[in-house]
């Protein structure tokens, strides 16, 4: 089977992290695979042995997504869009796959409505069509009106043989986020959670009995590192370790690294993060998908921060869903200060442990086994 995903990240990289889980999954299961990236390169990411294409780059103006800018900062143009769509329809003519997977799209990345819309175009020209999915996360940017959600109840409908929710459905469903319709419900088909294979428990090394704070893979999180000097500052007894990631990160390093106390330590986001975390005395971290996922995997107690900048309710919903399990607590942004972040920290490290077992973590494996499933029902 071959096999194309085609994604856009504007801001962080959980959208490109998640369909390289996907891919590396068919990859291993001896299927071909193509990936086609339409947002920032992120080189911390782990893309070997995957046919990987990267579209003319696009980003977000911060958590202002209805402007989008190149790589250079410069606001995209009419004829910079129309090469992503050649690249796209090449790359499709090209590779001819027997399923196309589209991250997100018509849920969300609307402003790029054009250039998906012309892949599906194509795919559906191509002889035979692909089976065509959605895949989404387990929470939504809830749609601003109801006219959006219609419109992406009619493009499913029609261009669409599945969406594959990557969320255990005992934990959270998508209409916790998204009013799912009569028409949209028998599309959806529960994965399960799109998460690595569980990392391997070592012996103890960097980070071990640290607080370590993190905020994804993108540019954002400054505050809470601000916060996080600060509360390490006034708690001396314990160590602290900052993981920054974002293309910028060595600047914004070079900038936190100026009010590092002496029981601190500040770095570059690390390939070996999931087994620092079975070893960290607890978590303090935004709750991106991915990073959330960790945390489930490794019990580690964590006091989330979701990321809730312009309209984003995404994480805020996230964390209030896992924030009933023991040992995770959630601290608003608008709360967020040194010496709250101190008491929420003393209260998830007090915990009573939490279990890692109960939720579905094989959400890759089964979307492998769902699109082939659907592939040999249409042969």
């Amino acid at each position: 089977m071959k096999v194309m995903l085609a994604v856009t990240h504007l801001l962080g990289t959980g959208h490109l992290s998640r369909a390289l889980t996907l891919a590396r999954a068919f990859r291993d299961d001896g299927h071909d695979v193509l990936l086609a990236s339409g947002g920032m390169p992120a080189p911390h990411l782990d893309a070997r042995g995957i046919e990987f294409v990267q579209l003319p780059p696009l980003r977000s103006n911060g958590t202002n997504f209805t402007t989008l800018l190149t790589a250079t900062g410069t606001p995209v143009t009419d004829g910079e869009r129309a090469q992503r769509v050649r690249v796209l329809e090449d790359t499709l003519g090209d590779f001819q796959p027997d399923a196309l997977i589209v991250e997100l799209f018509p849920f969300g990345r609307r402003i790029l409505a054009d250039e998906f819309m012309a892949l599906l175009s194509a795919a559906r020209r191509q002889t035979p069509a692909p089976v065509t999915l959605c895949s989404i996360r387990d929470i939504l940017a809830p749609p601003s009106k109801p006219s959006k959600a219609q419109r992406a109840d009619e493009i499913i409908s029609t261009w669409f043989d599945a969406v594959l929710v990557h969320s255990d459905p005992s934990a959270t469903r998508l209409d916790v986020s998204w009013p799912v319709s009569d028409t949209l419900r028998p599309f959806l088909r529960y994965t399960g959670y799109v998460a690595p294979a569980p990392a391997v428990i070592g012996a103890p090394g960097p980070g071990a009995g640290e607080v370590m704070v993190t905020a994804g893979g993108g540019s954002v999180g400054d505050r809470l590192f601000q916060i996080a000097l600060q509360a390490a500052a006034l708690d001396p007894n314990r160590r602290w370790r900052l993981l920054v990631g974002g293309s910028d990160r060595e600047q914004r390093i070079t900038k936190l690294a100026a009010s590092v106390p002496a029981n601190a330590a500040i770095e570059a986001a690390r390939p070996d993060f999931r087994q620092m975390l079975y070893h960290a005395a607890a978590s303090v971290s935004m709750c991106g998908y991915n990073t959330a996922l960790d945390l489930l995997q490794a019990g580690t107690p964590a006091v989330l921060v979701p990321f809730d900048e312009g309209s984003e309710v995404e994480q805020t919903l996230r964390a209030d869903s896992l924030a009933i399990l023991p040992g995770i607590t959630v601290l608003p942004d608008s709360e967020l200060a040194s010496d709250t972040l101190l008491t929420a920290l003393e209260t998830v490290i007090g915990a009573t442990p939490r279990t890692t077992s109960g939720l579905r973590f094989d959400g890759a494996s089964e979307t492998v086994r769902l699109t082939q499933e659907m592939l040999e029902h249409r042969t």
